[in-house]
């Protein structure tokens, strides 16, 4: 018989692994935050409130449906959501999403480097895209190992680093209002309920994949469930902590590709330097995580067709991510992908309402 409560352990690793997929490039940078939350000011919170409820209720089901299904090697997510041929049309889309949120994801390595330590961004983001695909050719239950354990120390910098700001910044909350034209051009949408919205969609759409997957991987429903809730318990947190401290520093931060870097760094250059390792360390958990879904989508995964395409895969995303830069591929890339996913969400919605 299931065990109610679930294993601690278990837990622990499916909120991590489910961290690491949100945690990436756009989020760790603060970039996705400053243009899905900050960009509109004091209304940010009611975007982060989206986020929140939407998180708790998609999160957990899609994790535990994927556990439901384990048994089911070909169970087709899209097509149980959307139907026979919305799902169809997702099935055939999504890859094409995939690979473009790779791009800005090894990008993003190459912007970092380039904006804190002076290195050619070329470097940073060849860097990356082979040890990302490394980590896919140890397998997918290697690569939840790994992303597990990076997801919560991202977290526990970004808290830290966000904490420390609203607290030495805090004073400059009343005059929010005065950054409203230093923030507008990062808007991605019409209006803040818009773009939380987008940025709910954003997510599970290129996640549900990897979600679905991972609930298979559980031992038992409760283990799904609450390392889902979990994880999305610390990622609000960030976003909300995040989120006030860019706003207290709109004026600097809101022209800079690297957000969080400028403000761990005027802590401490130090806590700058080991902020800078955690960002390239969360580029690469989301990186992996979605070298997986992208890849398995083709071939089985061991083949050496899927091994090839795995190649393929990593070097367009470093050449693709040489014609843009990453501030300029999050704010037209996220924005579209997430328009697209605002059907499969409310499809997801819907079929678990009638269940």
């Amino acid at each position: 018989m299931e065990k109610e409560r679930g294993d601690f352990k278990a837990i622990i690793k499916y909120a991590g692994a489910f961290i690491a997929w949100i945690v990436g490039s756009g989020f760790a940078t603060g970039q996705e935050i400053l243009q899905f939350f900050t960009s509109y000011g004091y209304a940010s919170y009611g975007a982060v409130l989206i986020n929140m409820v939407g998180f708790v209720f998609l999160g957990q089901k899609l994790l535990v449906k994927g556990y439901e299904h384990k048994g089911e090697a070909k169970f087709d997510h899209y097509r149980f959501y959307c139907g026979k041929w919305a799902g169809a049309v997702y099935s055939r889309l999504v890859p094409a999403t995939l690979l473009l949120v790779m791009t800005v994801l090894i990008t993003a390595s190459g912007a970092t480097l380039s904006e804190y330590y002076g290195v050619n961004s070329s470097i940073g983001s060849a860097t990356m895209a082979i040890l990302v695909l490394c980590a896919y050719l140890t397998g997918f239950e290697n690569l939840v190992r790994i992303v597990s354990k990076i997801g919560p120390v991202i977290v526990v910098f970004a808290i830290a680093v966000g904490a420390a700001t609203v607290i030495h910044d805090l004073a400059n909350f009343s005059e929010i209002s005065d950054y409203e034209k230093v923030l507008a051009p990062s808007q991605v949408a019409p209006g803040w309920a818009a773009s939380g919205a987008l940025y709910l969609s954003l997510n599970f759409l290129c996640g549900c994949t990897y979600f679905t997957a991972l609930g298979k991987t559980a031992k038992s429903r409760s283990d799904a469930k609450w390392g889902a809730l979990l994880g999305t318990a610390a990622l609000v947190l960030v976003i909300a902590i995040m989120n006030t401290a860019i706003l207290l520093n709109a004026g600097d931060a809101a022209s800079l590709s690297v957000p969080t870097l400028f403000l761990s760094k005027k802590i401490s250059p130090l806590l700058g330097t080991s902020f800078s390792v955690v960002l390239m360390l969360g580029m690469f958990s989301s990186s992996s995580a979605i070298m997986w879904s992208f890849c398995n989508q083709f071939f089985t995964e061991g083949t050496w067709k899927n091994r090839l395409f795995a190649v393929a895969t990593a070097a367009f995303s470093f050449v693709a991510g040489l014609f843009f830069s990453f501030r300029e591929l999050v704010g037209i890339v996220y924005p579209f992908i997430g328009y697209l996913g605002l059907v499969f969400t409310v499809c997801v919605i819907f079929r678990h309402n009638r269940t």
